[in-house]
């Protein structure tokens, strides 16, 4: 139970941290001395950097934010083996590895959007969320960006489309999960982590889906 504990507080001190860098907010003061936080919806995230400031900060902001989440969930999943696992071969510890990297999801997400380096103003943890599906599932990530990419290309409100994948992506680990033979502390556990990274999206978006609901959410490619 104490090595437990020590994995559960190493992996989400250390995805705290690295969800606390704002790759937004860092392209936004390193290349225009300015903060985007100050433009647009207000967020850090990589939609208001490309409104903002185009496709090349954009981008750049897209690999900084999934990267730090797979890093941090790599870290997490070998912080739980690291002090988890047995020295008997036939040791079978009750959570699996795989359940650090989704402990760290949540936190990478939380310190994205409640980062402790700038002011506890962040994003909404969508492109944090897609990175950790990448490190720990890319077949389910594979499934929910073909989702996200038809649903974009149809109606061109890139806030829906997140709403709907992270909506979806506790199903997809689940039967993910149960495909991979995993035991069911590790499968409720990990299902779990997942429902809360999707609660957390969704209600970061609250004001996107009630401007949803009015017909004035921003549509790719318009102008305001």
């Amino acid at each position: 139970m104490v090595h437990l504990m020590e994995a559960c507080l190493l992996t989400a001190l250390q995805a705290y941290l690295l969800g606390s860098l704002l790759f937004g907010v860092l392209v936004s003061k390193l290349f225009y001395h300015d903060d985007v936080r100050l433009h647009g919806s207000g967020n850090a995230g990589m939609t208001n950097v490309l409104r903002t400031y185009g496709k090349l900060p954009a981008v750049i902001t897209t690999i900084g934010d999934v990267g730090k989440s797979v890093v941090a969930v790599k870290l997490g999943q070998f912080i739980f083996d690291s002090l988890l696992s047995g020295t008997g071969a036939d040791f079978q510890p009750l959570l699996q590895p795989i359940c650090g990297a989704y402990l760290a999801a949540i936190f990478c997400m939380l310190g994205h959007s409640k980062p402790v380096f700038f002011g506890l103003r962040g994003g909404k943890g969508v492109l944090v969320g897609a990175g950790a599906a990448l490190a720990t599932e890319p077949l389910v990530c594979a499934a929910l960006l073909v989702i996200f990419l038809i649903e974009v290309a149809i109606t061109r409100i890139v806030s829906l489309g997140s709403i709907i994948i992270a909506a979806l992506y506790p199903v997809g680990t689940l039967i993910n999960l149960i495909a991979c033979g995993a035991n069911l502390p590790t499968i409720v556990f990990s299902t779990v982590c997942c429902a809360i990274m999707a609660a957390m999206v969704i209600w970061l978006h609250r004001s996107n889906i009630e401007r949803l609901k009015n017909g004035t959410e921003y549509r790719f490619g318009e102008k305001k």
